[in-house]
This record gives structure tokens, C-alpha cells and sequence, in this order.
């Protein structure tokens, strides 16, 4: 997307297991769940004159990495116990309008089935669905696109890509068990898997890597379009 001249981005890691920012080279100061727990738990550290809404406001802005092209955003996690309820919308929201300052969002779940449930991804113009290149991969992908069309979650298109396919698979059996629309398929790249030994981020992969051309190709077809 970059290299189209797509920015400002805005990434969001929207992983419990965050690790985004090492994927793509940069380093978010904090996350947003543990701003979470220094606003409602912490609240002798708000400044007087500070309301909690500006306060947190600030802090978020304070939370973005800014690389070139794009800035990160970490969700993080609970990093502790109780209700939060306020705490959460009150986040969602905000970042609902950080969202909007940027032309495009990319935005990184969790795998399964939660982060739906839980309507923390909505409002979407398309999902990518990835699955291994097994049949319980796309049974998963299945019950992900029932479970998006139970909760009337606003996904405007969605697509399966199936992650790490070997040569000798055939596609074309592993998507008799879905009826989610195919994407496109990520080949296994030994330049990936070498990048990934040697702590490498993605912007440091080779032109010639075949997962790297994959993608491509599927940005170009169905967000760029």
C-alpha cells in the first residue's frame, strides 16, 4: 500500500499477543489497555484540570508510533481485574475517531472467534480471513462468516486466504468447506521463514519473496481497486 502512495496509514494491533509492530520494525511506547488501567485504576495521576475523557484522549495520541507512512496503535490487554465496561466504549469510541483522521486502517485480530463476538471489529470494507491450508481452517472460516451474518456485523466484503500453501495442496478440495469467497492463497516463502530465524522485519524482505507478491496481489485486487 505504501509503495502505491496509500498513506497515512493507521495499523492497529488488535492482538492480546501483540506483536505487529515487531513485524513491521517499530515499537509502540504503551497500549491502549494499559492506558486503560492507568486512567480508571490510577486516577490521582490525571492532571488537575484534566477531565478523564481529554486525559485519555492525550494519552492515546501520546501511545501512536509514527513511522514513515504509517503510525501503530496496540490494544494490548486487560492488565488487570474488574469491570470496564465504560473504560472499554469509551476507548472504542475514541478510536473510532482516531480512525477517521486516516485515509485507510488496517487492522490486526486475534485468531478465532472472540474479537467478533465482542463487536470490537465492525464498520469494515474488507476482511481478509486467513486460515492454514487444512479442512479445520476452513470449517473456522465458515463459522466466522456465520457468526459476522448473526451479529450484523458490518462487513462490506470478506474473502479467504489461505496462509502457507505448499505446491502439492489442492486449493480447490480445501474450499468445498467454506462458502466464504476465495481471495487468493499465500505460498510458503523460504525467504520468510529465513527472515522470521533471523528476527527481520517485513519492510527488510526481498523483492523476489513469493509471500511478499502474494500479498500484493491481493491488495491491489481488493483494496486498491
Amino acid at each position: 500500500m505504501l509503495a502505491r502512495g496509500a498513506a497515512p496509514i493507521l495499523a492497529v494491533d488488535a492482538d492480546p499477543n501483540a506483536n505487529l509492530g515487531e513485524v513491521l520494525g517499530v515499537s509502540a511506547p504503551t497500549s491502549v489497555g494499559r492506558l486503560r488501567e492507568e486512567a480508571f485504576m490510577g486516577a490521582r495521576e490525571i492532571p488537575a484540570g484534566w477531565d478523564k475523557q481529554s486525559w485519555i484522549e492525550y494519552k492515546m495520541h501520546e501511545a501512536l508510533a509514527e513511522a514513515e507512512g504509517f503510525d501503530l496503535l496496540v490494544m494490548g490487554r486487560p492488565e488487570g481485574p474488574g469491570c470496564y465496561c465504560y473504560a472499554n466504549n469509551l476507548f472504542r469510541e475514541y478510536i473510532k475517531t482516531l480512525a477517521k483522521e486516516y485515509p485507510w486502517v488496517v487492522m490486526d485480530n486475534e485468531g478465532g472467534l472472540e474479537h467478533l463476538s465482542r463487536h470490537t471489529t465492525r464498520d469494515v470494507d474488507v476482511m481478509f480471513i486467513v486460515s492454514d491450508p487444512t479442512v479445520r481452517g476452513m470449517r473456522t472460516v465458515e463459522r466466522i462468516g456465520e457468526l459476522i451474518d448473526e451479529l450484523g456485523l458490518v462487513v462490506k466484503e470478506r474473502y479467504v486466504v489461505i496462509n502457507r500453501v505448499p505446491r502439492a495442496v489442492a486449493v480447490d478440495a480445501l474450499l468445498e468447506h467454506t462458502t466464504v469467497p476465495f481471495g487468493g492463497v499465500i505460498p510458503e516463502d523460504e525467504l520468510l521463514f529465513a527472515g522470521d530465524l533471523e528476527g527481520r522485519h517485513l519492510f527488510q524482505l526481498p523483492e523476489d519473496s513469493a509471500g511478499l507478491s502474494a500479498v500484493r496481489v491481493l491488495v491491489e485486487r481488493y483494496v486498491l481497486r
